[in-house]
């Protein structure tokens, strides 16, 4: 995907459904924020959703959009987890630029003993995560996977990062419910801030321990610890009530976090709730079966139904056509 360039100013005005990618450059950070509103409010009420459930698919799904949209490419990132708790599966597609979808699977009976025992802050248990960038055309996917342990979707994006991309990396992610005129409605959030140097001026000295460098040599060592235990220090600060706030803008956010050392925003990319599927696909997807098997999808009316997982809509078809 390719990352928007140009620069904005701080603006007061809040927006739903879009993701403000930002650098902080004293400090080598660069970053992004997800808001959204009428997008997540329309997949979670899709599902109807119990509240802890969906709580959880709006943290995947903003997680989802602040590492998907920084990719340069036009392609597609899945976030997905198996594991053996109550929420046994979480789905989220995020299609370049701007596309996303979601789903969950989990078991009624455990999710309800959780809720009775009051543990229902881990409701994923143990198995894992993993993150898929596909390319797209002939290009190789590529996955990477970090165990589940009871810690939720934050620190399980931070051992990735740790592990795979040995980038240092803070993530931060709320969702809740507001009471609007129209009745509640579900937001989720998010912000990531990455220290990424690129400083050519800065000398990189193994053989020397922080102290016993040369008058005038920075060591690249202590500028990043400096540098980036400010950054996280500043980024770590975000409060779930930020994240989700429809009167406070991504930038006016930005702006509290990082105003002393001068934050850039740049101009956001749009969000839609969006689903892969169609007439045409599923039609391609009943060809290719057998005639026993879709004798064995026709229905009391005759006909087969087929309704999908993400977006809820079923499409109907008619057997004959396909003799």
């Amino acid at each position: 995907m390719k990352a928007a360039i140009a620069e904005r100013t701080v603006s007061d005005l809040a927006q739903d459904d879009i993701v403000v990618p930002y650098t902080v450059e004293p400090l080598s950070t660069r970053g992004r924020v997800v808001r959204l509103g009428p997008s997540i409010d329309a997949i979670l009420k899709r599902h109807a959703y119990p509240a802890p459930i969906a709580r959880y698919v709006g943290e995947a799904v903003a997680l989802t959009v602040l590492l998907g949209s920084a990719l340069k490419i036009d392609g597609g990132f899945q976030l997905q987890t198996k594991s053996d708790g109550a929420l046994s599966m979480l789905v989220v597609d995020f299609d370049a630029p701007s596309k996303l979808r979601a789903l969950a699977r989990f078991d009624p009976a455990k999710l309800e003993a959780a809720m009775k025992s009051r543990q229902n802050g881990d409701l994923l248990g143990s198995g894992h995560l993993a993150f898929t960038i596909d390319p797209g055309g002939d290009m190789a996917r590529y996955q990477g996977v970090v165990p589940l342990d009871g810690r939720g979707l934050e620190t399980a994006a931070h051992e990735y990062f740790k592990r795979s991309e040995q980038i240092p990396t803070l993530v931060r992610l709320a969702v809740g419910e507001i009471v609007t005129a129209a009745g509640s409605q579900w937001r989720a959030g998010g912000l990531i801030a990455q220290f990424l140097p690129d400083a050519p001026e800065r000398m990189h000295r193994t053989d020397l321990a922080p102290g016993d460098a040369p008058e005038g040599v920075v060591l690249e060592a202590e500028i990043e610890d400096n540098e980036w235990t400010e950054a996280r220090a500043h980024a770590a600060t975000t409060e779930d009530h930020e994240l989700i706030d429809p009167t406070l803008s991504a930038e006016r956010l930005l702006f509290r976090l990082f105003h002393e050392q001068g934050v850039r925003v740049f101009t956001p990319i749009g969000l839609v709730d969006s689903c892969r599927c169609s007439s045409e696909r599923i039609d391609a997807m009943l060809q290719s079966f057998s005639p026993a098997e879709r004798r064995d999808m026709i229905g009391d009316d005759g006909m087969i139904e087929v309704t999908c997982e993400f977006c809820s809509v079923k499409r109907v078809f008619n057997p004959a056509d396909y003799d």
